[in-house]
């Protein structure tokens, strides 16, 4: 919580400034029971109206002087909580852009979602109440015991009895409360979880039919959430009523005990009224500080959730600042060996090949062959165990992650689009973009047909996910997303599969002349899309099982072979 509240430091005028609006406020509140002793004994009881004009004159001036204080100090005090999660929350964004596949996997994406939003803004809260509370509460407190005794010593001994009754019962029930918050953040992230792969895959559950199960899926997580909510709630339920028994016992036994003294001529009327005001502002300190207790440790348990993405250090970050542009366009696979973290085998083994400018490597093999895996260590979203990589001549581990990435034009398995016009999608692959430079890479990707027929054309709408466009039409709009840039290596994972033959086979043909200059890499389920590769590398269980053109492999790979018989006809074979 400390680590986070360094934060804090750009805002400590802000800080002081509450600090100091906040002593007032209390000051304030602590005189006024006093004026009003004065009004009673030395104005009401004598019968002096002037004195008590003056005095509630008086009154009224330090009643406006407090809550002139507290307006402020509540504004500036929501002004620094808001803008501290401002920062964290940009602070953790900034830190999770470096993250490398692997740390994605390990922490989650609904729990980093909850850590970004909820626990920030558990945080958020509790800084607004400690920015009040943690100059007001020992002030009152400690304020108004001394102005307690000074009113009359002996009466004081009521407050002594009645203070450790109800701070061991706070204390207790605290205890109880606190290991609770960390449960109720760890089911809010299930609940986040559930909920998203809902959202997300509904498409897939209604095709399966699958709404009653997950309906159940996500009353579970919600119903763990609520019940271990309702459970600290209910402890920390008990909080308040006992506070407020023992403060009204409290009073009772002030007015019971001054009475006795002001019988006895040891105490004035306006001296116990004043001392019920100060025992009220004594417990009313505790109470503050007991919701202190309540709401602290729940946003310790938040701050320490969003510490541990902040301590958590890429596995892999940029060694070197090498350009990456040697050997222009080639990409060279060095004896790479790569395992998933916790994966008893390698997901790929001793891989070794090159690719050179103007030429299609393209790769084939079954599910789980490694197909992917392979693509992905090459713009280096996961770091290979052993061997190396080289683009342009460059091992990737030299040169900063951005450089490799920037002479890479990606196009994943799974199309990804953005809010926005079509126009911003394509210029996703670059910013500076022209409208031709657009218009040119959507003509490639076989795009500008569809695009046409669209009401804004290029200026059309794409909704979330591009829930709004087909398959294929996300596959073409990614493709051009990475011909804009006119990278020096292209990557194609599986980016036909959505795509009719005919399609498929235009692309290709425009791609050809589109990437002359490039290296372009191909992964495929289609033998019919990688059949004129000047290169075809055969994985089969991470391993290389051949390598040649296609009428190489058919003579001599039978795994390969295997593959063309169960897509190709005989005909078509021979």
């Amino acid at each position: 919580m400390i680590k986070l509240l360094k934060n804090l430091s750009v805002y400590k005028w802000i800080v002081l400034a509450v600090f100091v609006l906040v002593f007032v406020q209390s000051m304030s509140d602590l005189f006024l029971p006093t004026l009003m002793a004065d009004i009673i004994d030395k104005g009401v009881v004598v019968g002096d109206a002037p004195y008590i004009w003056k005095i509630g004159g008086l009154m009224l001036l330090v009643s406006a002087l407090g809550a002139a204080a507290s307006v402020i100090a509540s504004y500036y005090s929501s002004k620094a909580a808001m803008g501290l999660g401002r920062d964290v929350r940009r602070k953790v964004f900034n830190h999770v852009e470096k993250f490398s596949l692997q740390e994605f996997d390990e922490v989650g994406t609904a729990s980093l979602i909850t850590r970004t939003t909820n626990d920030i803004t558990q945080v958020q809260q509790v800084v607004i109440m400690m920015l009040r509370m943690v100059i007001s509460a020992p002030i009152m407190l400690v304020g108004g015991i001394i102005m307690a005794v000074s009113k009359d010593a002996k009466l004081s001994l009521v407050i002594v009895i009645a203070m450790p009754v109800l701070i061991g019962a706070i204390l207790l029930i605290v205890r109880k409360g606190v290991p609770l918050f960390q449960t109720v953040q760890k089911r809010l992230d299930r609940l986040n979880l559930v909920l998203r792969e809902n959202l997300t895959g509904i498409r897939v559950i209604r095709a399966f039919n699958r709404e009653t199960e997950e309906k159940v899926r996500l009353q579970q997580a919600n119903k763990e959430l609520t019940d271990v909510s309702i459970k600290v709630n209910k402890i920390m339920a008990f909080m308040m009523p006992v506070m407020m028994l023992v403060m009204n016992l409290t009073v009772v036994g002030v007015i019971w005990f001054g009475g006795i003294r002001i019988d006895n001529g040891g105490m004035q009327i306006g001296d116990l009224m004043a001392f019920i005001q100060y025992v009220m502002q004594i417990m009313f300190a505790l109470v503050m500080a007991s919701m202190m207790f309540v709401m602290v440790p729940r946003a310790a348990v938040s701050a320490k959730r969003i510490n541990e993405v902040l301590d958590m250090e890429p596995v892999f970050q940029d060694e070197g600042t090498a350009k990456a542009d040697r050997e222009r366009g080639t990409l060279e696979f060095d004896h790479v060996t790569f395992s998933y973290p916790g994966a008893e085998e390698p997901a790929l083994s001793d891989i070794s090949f090159t690719a050179r400018p103007g030429e299609v490597t393209a790769i084939i093999g079954g599910t789980g062959s490694g197909k992917s895996t392979l693509v992905h260590l090459i713009p280096r979203f996961y770091d290979i165990s052993s061997g190396a990589i080289r683009v342009n001549g460059v091992d990737i581990r030299a040169a900063s992650q951005e450089e490799v990435r920037s002479k890479i034009g990606f196009v994943p398995q799974k199309a990804t689009l953005f809010t926005g016009t079509i126009a911003d999608n394509i210029r996703f692959g670059k910013q500076n973009a022209t409208q031709d430079e657009v218009e040119q890479a959507a003509r490639v990707a076989q795009a500008e047909d569809f695009i046409s027929k669209m009401k804004d054309g290029y200026n059309a709408e794409i909704e979330q996910g591009g829930s709004n466009l087909s398959g294929g039409q996300k596959q073409r709009l990614s493709i051009a997303r990475a011909l804009i840039r006119k990278p020096d290596l292209y990557i194609f994972d599986d980016s036909f599969s959505a795509l009719d033959f005919k399609t498929d086979a235009k692309l290709r043909a425009a791609l050809k002349e589109e990437t002359k200059d490039a290296t372009v890499l191909l992964v495929a389920q289609r033998v019919s899309t990688v059949i004129d590769a000047d290169r075809i590398i055969v994985l089969d269980k991470g391993h290389i099982a051949g390598m040649g053109t296609h009428e190489e492999l058919l003579k001599t790979n039978d795994v390969y072979r295997e593959i063309v018989e169960s897509q190709l006809s005989e005909e078509e074979i021979a």
